[in-house]
């Protein structure tokens, strides 16, 4: 682990919380009774990277309002944002997988290495504390904050552009998947009263559905 260290430009005082935040539940079930997995520190990892970034955005944007901070921070702390900082992180060389996660591609699976930076980032809050927790956050993903704040949330917007006339519904439907289960790719329609206006593919469901939606703005009068 001294490599992941380095990557994390952190050394640990308690090794093994860092060894836990590398357990992937699938390794911990088939292993030793007892072992943690990594879902508890993911689950304290999600409200601190949620406070640190929070507080960044409060005291970068002094003259925005809680909507807008709120989209920002969506943005920034979003499933994909994380997987970009695992993959600069090297992550998927350092987790510990089961037999069937590992022969399913799980060191490459978005979920599984977003999930596992933020239970990096709870392994280190615990280990030294909020400071060193927001240092790392800093360092590794708001970093990046200027290209995040500029992605668009495009299914909020379309929302927006149609709800300018009355009685308008938007919907969005799966057209299809494929790819094994480690590579999925889907392809979203949006419709408008039923009738489709766009169309977006992409490797979650949501951000197939963000791309049909964009799609659909590129295409409607605003």
């Amino acid at each position: 682990m001294e490599s992941l260290e380095l990557e994390l430009q952190y050394s640990f005082r308690n090794k093994e919380l860092l060894s836990e935040a590398m357990n992937h539940s699938s390794y911990a079930n088939e292993h030793r009774k007892g072992l943690g997995s990594n879902e508890r520190l993911e689950f304290l990892g999600d409200s601190i990277l949620g406070f640190v970034s929070a507080e960044y955005l409060f005291k970068r944007h002094a003259d925005l309002p809680e909507g807008d901070l709120t989209r920002m921070r969506a943005a920034l702390v979003c499933e994909q944002s994380l997987y970009e900082v695992a993959k600069e992180l090297r992550l998927g060389q350092y987790l510990h997988l089961g037999k069937g996660e590992e022969a399913g591609g799980g060191r490459e699976r978005q979920s599984i290495l977003a999930d596992a930076v933020e239970a990096v980032f709870a392994a280190v809050y615990l280990d030294g504390g909020i400071d060193e927790a927001r240092r790392l956050i800093e360092r590794a993903l708001l970093s990046r904050a200027p290209a995040c704040e500029e992605r668009r949330d495009y299914k909020t917007t379309l929302q927006e552009v149609v709800q300018r006339r009355s009685g308008q519904a938007l919907t969005y439907h799966m057209v299809s998947q494929s790819g094994p289960d480690h590579n999925k790719k889907f392809l979203f329609e949006v419709r408008l009263n039923d009738e489709p206006v766009g169309q977006g593919e992409g490797r979650s469901k949501k951000e197939a559905e963000q791309a049909a939606a964009r799609d659909a703005l590129e295409h409607m009068p605003q």
